[in-house]
């Protein structure tokens, strides 16, 4: 039976055809699973520096927390006790190292001949005076018999010589100085503030939880972990930022194949979502107002105060909010809740209808309200201004702290005071202004999107 050719040739390309669709489907199947999987890699890794940045955020605040805690004004400069103590400190080294020199011993020397003198001459006066009793005129008959009183005031001199060697014998000086400090302790006991107690219980609790025991090693142990933290926050920060660099990169090479748009948007957007996260639950900004040193000079001896902190705080972006909704205030807490809704909440609901329309784009490419929120919702997206507001919020304070701790500075003979602004943006802040450039960038990637979406369904009709 012959063959007819066009039937034959017809059912080649119509096979080719098949073997064509078919190999295509495998290429964009196996190339999706191929994105897929290293964008949760990726999206992994994000979590767990996310996780560890939180936890090392968390850390540094409880730490710093308790260092402005044990070294707070008020159980410093500000404490009764301390400058008792202090104070009893230098008088009771004064005391006891307390030892006359020439010129102390001939003005003392000077002070005991002026007295015996005045006392010889007021005797005198008080004897010689003209006298009516009869006991009073044979008393001064006898001074004046028996008394020469030119003769007791050249004796004065090695009176007092006497009276000097006698007090700087060896017994005296050691019962002088044994009265002395044991009056200056009790006066001490008498002047105290009720804080001896609170700060020996705050710095016992510390100084165990952090397994020191003194002022020197706790303040060398704190200064360790801060720049560990500190240098881990950045390297996971770097980290982060790195990851969602490449996630953006991807687009360039990949913008042509479009059946892989949607399992990469919706990763970025995840990727998205984890940057929020981390940004908002960090800490964005620290104020830290401190005396760093007060010298204050007694008895030729120097008073010394180090590291005073004057005000503390950190706080994230949801630290704020919660702080706001907890006032009792009705205007803190609507101020609050508008940070919430506008900053966190919508944020999230926009890349999670962003993800649903691009993902979803033949079913819910004509639902107006997944299309509102995925176009349309960023009108009410405020996490650029919160970024600008945080940046402005620092610059001010900044400015005002370091106005009005540079009237606390001096310098004299006696009183010299250094102050210093620690006030600095964190790391959650960055992460949070990584979210911000990332969802700007992954915006203008979704209007490209669309825009070609619709250009092509332009052509199909």
């Amino acid at each position: 039976m012959p063959t007819n050719p066009d039937l034959i040739n017809q059912k080649f390309d119509h096979s080719m055809s098949a073997q064509i669709q078919q190999v295509s489907r495998t290429t964009k199947n196996v190339s999706t699973a191929v994105l897929i999987t290293v964008l949760l890699a990726l999206l992994a890794i994000m979590v767990y520096l996310g996780m560890e940045q939180h936890v090392l955020s968390r850390q540094q605040e409880e730490i710093k927390e308790d260092y402005s805690l044990i070294n707070n004004i008020t159980f410093g400069i500000f404490s009764v006790d301390e400058w008792g103590e202090k104070i009893g400190n230098v008088v009771n080294h004064q005391v006891g190292n307390f030892n006359m020199n020439t010129d102390q011993k001939e003005d003392l020397q000077k002070e005991i001949e002026g007295q015996l003198n005045g006392l010889i001459n007021k005797t005198t006066r008080e004897i010689t005076k003209p006298q009516k009793s009869l006991a009073g005129k044979l008393k001064k008959l006898a001074f004046n018999t028996f008394v020469d009183t030119d003769e007791l005031h050249a004796q004065v001199p090695s009176f007092a010589r006497t009276i000097i060697n006698k007090i700087n014998s060896p017994g005296s000086m050691k019962r002088l100085k044994g009265i002395a400090t044991s009056k200056m302790e009790e006066l001490e006991k008498q002047t105290f503030d009720r804080s001896s107690s609170a700060t020996t219980k705050v710095s016992k609790y510390i100084y165990q939880k952090y397994k020191v025991d003194n002022v020197s090693d706790f303040e060398e142990s704190i200064k360790s972990k801060i720049t560990a933290i500190q240098v881990q926050l950045k390297n996971y920060f770097y980290a982060m930022a790195a990851c969602a660099l490449f996630a953006l990169l991807l687009w360039i090479p990949l913008r042509k194949y479009r059946w892989l748009h949607p399992s990469l948007f919706v990763l970025s957007a995840l990727i998205a979502l984890v940057l929020i996260w981390v940004g908002v639950s960090t800490t964005i900004i620290e104020v830290d107002a401190r005396m760093e040193r007060l010298d204050f000079m007694l008895l030729g001896e120097k008073i010394t105060f180090m590291n005073q902190v004057l005000f503390f705080q950190s706080k994230s972006i949801l630290g704020i909010v919660q702080t706001l909704m907890a006032q009792p205030k009705p205007d803190a807490v609507i101020v609050g809740v508008l940070i919430l809704l506008f900053v966190v909440v919508l944020p999230v609901v926009r890349l999670v209808g962003r993800a649903i329309y691009v993902w979803g784009r033949d079913r819910y490419a004509d639902n107006k309200i997944i299309r509102y929120i995925a176009l349309e919702l960023g009108k009410w997206d405020m996490a650029d201004v919160m970024v600008v507001g945080i940046a402005m919020t620092y610059i001010g304070l900044n400015g005002i702290l370091k106005s009005q701790l540079s009237g606390l500075n001096m310098d004299t003979d006696t009183l010299k005071t250094i102050t210093a602004n620690k006030s600095s943006l964190q790391p959650g802040y960055y992460v949070f202004v990584t979210y911000v450039v990332f969802v700007i960038i992954l915006s203008w990637i979704l209007k490209r999107i669309d825009r070609d979406n619709k250009k092509l369904e332009t052509v199909k009709n």
